[in-house]
């Protein structure tokens, strides 16, 4: 780690720069008030960076990434970029996705709480999702996103086939199975594991190295579940979950839902980890909104910056190894929320400016 912590900050596409902006204008306040010396780079990624410099990433940007001690990004991706194909394989068609390939940032945590003010807008009855808080972790690195061979065939016959190739290998399971242990240890003690195993030959292996790794935890409680019946039982009853640990696909489907007991997709923050530190250690993450780049608001100054406000927390939890400064900014932006400061998708009316200086303040900063 520098003396000063290194910090790289890409807003990506549509809303990207917007929300990122917000973060960035927490983080340098809390890091100013704290003592921490910082340092910011900024760069391009993904349909910024194409549009610029016709890549997705540049070697200069992975390297940049690589030097720094957390990545922070806005978001990444549109329509607009969709269906370019570039040489190489498919981490080089996303830039996001090259940045976790090359950093080896593997673990996905995506946390959601039920805020007792967002409540009675979601499309729960009074009291069901009160005090739900669920973590799910996501595999990043491998999985149907990274599986070779894959592509759409011509058939002789006229028709196109397309096909991509589910895989894991038993290392890949183990370590990512060990984080999510860890985290249930550190949080209530139980781990639901998702997967297919009913019917997917990868995910009988999953289940087979999931309950080899169980054996070292004999506190947790581990649950297997089939995913089609996890997003049911967290649609009925969300408070029963702690830990959810799943594979690329499964994990990025159901932490989306998750934005239902949060208020909004745009409540939901990100960080992706090469592991999970111990307490006091630092780790380098990369640090995102788990939202999309909602083109149809760009430049409205209206988008909720929540997710990225509540990742900027996340990183000082585990790249600057501060979770009292964590629990600060969480604290401060539910507060904020709590004072009637909403934005649109929250049923309000506040700019992401007015929410980004509402939380500042009841951080007093």
């Amino acid at each position: 780690m520098s003396e000063k912590f290194r910090l790289l900050a890409m807003g990506g596409d549509g809303i990207g720069p917007e929300v990122l902006s917000c973060g960035l204008a927490v983080f340098e306040a809390v890091a100013s008030n704290a003592g921490i010396a910082y340092e910011i780079e900024h760069d391009l990624l993904h349909g910024a960076a194409w549009d610029a410099y016709g890549t997705f990433c540049r070697e200069e940007t992975v390297a940049r990434a690589k030097a720094a001690d957390a990545v922070l990004v806005g978001g990444v991706g549109g329509p607009k970029w969709d269906h370019i194909k570039v040489p190489g394989g498919p981490e080089m068609q996303d830039g996001l996705m090259r940045l976790r390939i090359e950093l080896d940032v593997y673990i996905g945590l995506r946390p959601a709480v039920a805020m007792p003010c967002l409540e009675h807008l979601t499309p729960y009855r009074e009291g069901l999702i009160t005090g739900a808080d669920v973590m799910v972790l996501r595999e990043l690195c491998g999985g149907s996103f990274f599986g070779l061979p894959r592509g759409i065939d011509q058939l002789p016959d006229g028709r196109r086939r397309g096909y991509d190739n589910y895989v894991y290998d038993s290392n890949e399971i183990e370590r990512f199975a060990h984080a999510g242990f860890r985290m249930a240890r550190q949080r209530r003690g139980k781990l639901t594991s998702i997967d297919k195993a009913n019917v997917m030959e990868c995910f009988k292996l999953w289940r087979e190295i999931v309950s080899e790794v169980a054996r070292e935890y004999p506190d947790v409680t581990l649950d297997h579940m089939h995913a089609d019946n996890c997003v049911y039982q967290v649609a009925m009853n969300p408070r029963a979950f702690d830990v959810i640990l799943a594979d690329n696909m499964l994990g990025d489907i159901v932490s989306d839902q998750l934005g239902c007991i949060a208020g909004s997709k745009a409540m939901l923050p990100s960080a992706c980890l090469k592991g999970l530190p111990l307490p006091g250690q630092r780790i380098a993450g990369i640090y995102e909104p788990s939202h999309g780049t909602a083109p149809d608001i760009v430049g409205k100054g209206i988008a909720n910056p929540v997710g990225t406000l509540l990742s900027v927390a996340m990183l000082y939890e585990y790249s600057l190894a501060r979770p009292d400064l964590a629990r600060d900014i969480a604290k401060a932006t539910q507060t904020a929320l709590e004072s009637g400061c909403l934005p649109s998708d929250l049923g309000g009316t506040a700019d992401s400016a007015s929410v980004t200086r509402a939380v500042l303040a009841s951080l007093a900063l």
